[in-house]
């Protein structure tokens, strides 16, 4: 695999009411193409803000993103950005809702449509077409929001905490549909989440910010060695105690 992101030196500070606060400092990583990385660290330690910097909505203070070995600065198409809720607009149907970013970005061709249509079909999801978001579950709402993000033919996927609104049974099996789609599509995919288990079951690799300012402590590659690999049979693997153990332990160290 080629890489495709490369995030240097990334650091960043910002004013408050006590003085400049250093939230992110000297944060080295790279990621392969069709890789799967996500990112734990203890609370306050600058991952959702790591993320937006990368996706362009929030200013670094120093260092570098590369795309393709290309520097970014702003705002890239090749980037997509999940939130935590699914932000569909209730007073349009589903196919109307996954055409969304294709009229925002002013590509709303007849090609991009029945590229959109034909996810909608792969993924059990186009006879809900002419639905309303108020209709579906929340497990198939995050489908159609994932869809509208790969509507626009995004390089790399961020998903910042994008099942943490689901209760935990919806959200075992949304984590199992998104990585379905996600091999399947082979996007690159980089994912802040709280929840450990989350991270191993769906990563090639963790990697673990400090405690502010945040940098990375470590990183751990995953492999459950096996054929099929989905979220569900990698939580039934006798590897996924192990991997929940040294990251438990890490990030213990991390809080004290």
């Amino acid at each position: 695999m080629n890489e495709i992101l490369e995030v240097k030196n990334i650091g960043k500070k910002y004013q408050s009411k006590a003085g400049e606060v250093q939230a992110l400092k000297n944060v080295n990583f790279r990621v392969k193409k069709g890789e799967f990385v996500s990112i734990i660290g203890p609370s306050g330690c600058g991952k959702s803000t790591l993320l937006s910097i990368i996706a362009g909505l929030e200013e670094k203070t120093e260092g570098e993103i590369y795309i393709e070995g290309d520097k970014v600065e702003g705002i890239s198409s090749k980037i997509g950005y999940m939130l935590q809720r699914d932000c569909l607009l209730e007073w349009r149907n589903i196919l109307n809702n996954t055409l969304f970013g294709l009229e925002v970005k002013g590509i709303k061709t007849k090609e991009n449509i029945e590229y959109v249509k034909e996810l909608l079909k792969k993924y059990n999801l186009y006879d809900f077409a002419n639905k309303y978001p108020s209709e579906l579950s929340g497990g198939m709402r995050q489908r159609v929001a994932l869809i509208r993000t790969l509507a626009v033919n995004p390089k790399i996927l961020l998903l910042d905490e994008a099942f943490s609104a689901l209760d935990y049974q919806t959200r075992i099996m949304v984590t199992e549909d998104i990585y379905s789609i996600l091999r399947k599509e082979n996007i690159t995919t980089i994912m802040v989440t709280h929840d450990i288990s989350e991270a191993i079951s769906m990563a090639d690799r963790v990697l673990v910010l400090s405690k502010r300012p945040g940098t990375i402590k470590d990183i751990h590659k995953i492999d459950f060695e096996m054929e099929n690999r989905t979220p569900i049979n990698c939580r039934q693997s006798p590897k996924f105690s192990k991997y929940f153990d040294t990251l438990w332990k890490e990030l213990g160290v991390n809080e004290k």
